[in-house]
């Protein structure tokens, strides 16, 4: 099943029997989406950019406008080889390599800010990189459509009937069933996202239940 914006808005006032301006169910599931992307992830988190290039004698970088966290950061040498930096503390960077006119291929990153990245040590050329990183993608009150709406609508609906509920301040005992239906569609998301996604049946075999 998939569910669109519009369809979403009007699941949302159907079961709370309550119509909403758009303003309002716009929140709703904005503050929804915030929830589920903060607590699984999911392929449609991760994404790559390789325009970044490295400055020769320059030890920082910049990060894409939309950048929330890292899942691995390479330069790209001259023969092609990819050579993956480790993480590290910006002081860790500072002290390792503390005088920045001497060079080398980068071995380390660290967030200096919002919007920079340290490398140690100071880059010796110009290298292309490619970063893998998770990001916020493009609300369904825009989008119209998600990966989220049409591959795990439940999370998505429970979680916003959820902010909607605590709006209209129905009764307690509502608002723990819709806490306890938003729960399990968020375990059933995070089996998928950090469970099923993140392993091969070869590899890991086949979940098995004991049959007793």
């Amino acid at each position: 099943m998939t569910m669109t914006y519009a369809q979403l808005v009007t699941n949302v006032s159907d079961t709370v029997e309550n119509e909403f301006t758009t303003t309002q169910i716009n929140l709703f599931i904005e503050l929804a989406e915030q929830s589920i992307y903060s607590t699984v992830q999911i392929p449609a988190l991760r994404k790559q950019d390789t325009s970044i290039a490295t400055v020769d004698g320059t030890d920082t970088v910049g990060m894409p406008a939309d950048f929330l966290y890292m899942y691995s950061f390479a330069v790209v040498e001259a023969t092609g080889a990819y050579v993956y930096l480790l993480e590290k503390d910006q002081n860790f960077i500072r002290e390792a390599y503390p005088i920045k006119t001497i060079k080398g291929t980068p071995k380390h990153y660290g967030i200096l800010n919002a919007t920079t990245l340290i490398l140690g040590p100071t880059p010796d050329a110009v290298y292309t990189t490619e970063m893998q990183y998770g990001y916020y993608p493009e609300s369904i009150v825009t989008a119209s459509t998600t990966w989220l709406g049409d591959e795990f609508d439940s999370a998505l609906f429970n979680a916003t009937l959820l902010e909607a509920a605590r709006f209209l301040k129905l009764e307690p005992d509502t608002i723990a069933l819709y806490t306890t239906m938003y729960t399990q569609s968020m375990q059933q998301l995070r089996n998928l996202g950090a469970g099923k996604l993140r392993q091969d049946m070869y590899r890991s075999g086949e979940a098995k239940v004991t049959v007793k």
